[in-house]
């Protein structure tokens, strides 16, 4: 009996607690609810956001009160950020309402404004681009990667321009990629003008895994671009863009009016973009250029620039 007993206390125990752990479990997913329900209503009411982006950015992050996210709308509002970039910065970035005004978002508004040519209405429009830029590590990135850009631009305007074209380029890895880029371009000969046209035009191209970058100008050195001509860059940037595929479609289209590999290679010297150019764009003004204008194709393949020029607005019209 006195074995029963204890049993009997044992499972009355355990159905206690059971029902405790119940009740706490209980009181977790309403909480649980109660936050969520907060976190959609703020981020509608005070963010701009709409329902359906209110919902997918509540599987991001989590709001218990509105006292932080609060107080980083009024840093950015007090920086001149419009309600339509505040919505698409926290559509973007969510867990951005959860950082530190003081400590993590200031000094990072303030460096950028600290230098030439930033304005309020600039630093908006980048930041709203690439709210990443407010995550990344201030003194281990950001900066680095700034004073990287600006010894191979000189000047924080070009800086500046580089960051508006692409701002996700200054995401990347600048030590191991950027940096050794710039070096192998300077180990063969690309004058300094070539290499701020590169990244303040193409950052993305000047960004990339070292491993490809090393790749793209052995391949574009092999076709005979010269390195100390702006074109050797331009190739590159385009070799990267490229994937076989297209570049076997592409060779095969020209070869359709007439141009031998050769032919093309030919003119891809002369106008790397050619290779860039849709179809459509080719196969129309080939047309136009080879059966309304009587040019030849070979002609054509000595000045494929022509190719990138407007057939309505330019061709057509002057023809």
């Amino acid at each position: 009996m006195t074995q029963l007993g204890f049993l009997q206390q044992n499972a009355f125990f355990i159905v206690k607690s059971y029902a405790s752990t119940g009740l706490s479990e209980s009181k977790h997913q309403q909480q649980q609810q109660e936050k969520h329900s907060f976190t959609v209503s703020y981020l509608i009411n005070s963010c701009g956001l709409s329902s359906k982006c209110a919902i997918l950015a509540s599987q991001k992050v989590q709001l218990g009160n509105p006292d932080r996210p609060d107080s980083v709308l009024s840093l950015l509002k007090g920086h001149g950020f419009t309600n339509t970039q505040i919505a698409k910065l926290v559509r973007t970035h969510p867990m951005l309402l959860l950082s530190d005004p003081g400590k993590t978002l200031l000094p990072k508004i303030e460096f950028f404004l600290s230098k030439v040519g930033v304005s309020s209405s600039d630093l908006s429009r980048i930041l709203t681009s690439s709210p990443f830029l407010l995550v990344r590590s201030l003194d281990n990135h950001l900066i680095p990667c700034y004073n990287f850009l600006k010894s191979v631009l000189v000047v924080d305007e070009k800086v500046l321009t580089t960051l508006k074209r692409s701002q996700l380029s200054f995401l990347f890895d600048v030590t191991n990629n950027m940096v050794p880029n710039i070096a192998l371009l300077r180990e063969f000969g690309v004058p300094e003008s070539a290499i701020s046209f590169l990244v303040t035009n193409f950052p993305g191209t000047a960004f990339i895994k070292h491993a490809k970058f090393v790749k793209a100008v052995q391949e574009v050195k092999e076709m005979g671009f010269d390195p100390l001509k702006l074109v050797f860059v331009l190739a590159i940037q385009v070799i990267l863009k490229m994937k076989k595929p297209i570049w076997e479609s592409k060779l095969e289209l020209y070869k359709r009016w007439g141009w031998s590999k050769d032919v093309a290679l030919l003119a891809f010297r002369r106008y790397p973009n050619c290779v860039l150019l849709s179809e459509e764009k080719i196969t129309k003004t080939m047309d136009f250029l080879v059966h309304k204008m009587g040019c030849p194709s070979a002609e054509i393949a000595k000045n494929p620039s022509v190719l990138g020029l407007s057939l309505e607005k330019r061709i057509i019209t002057r023809f």
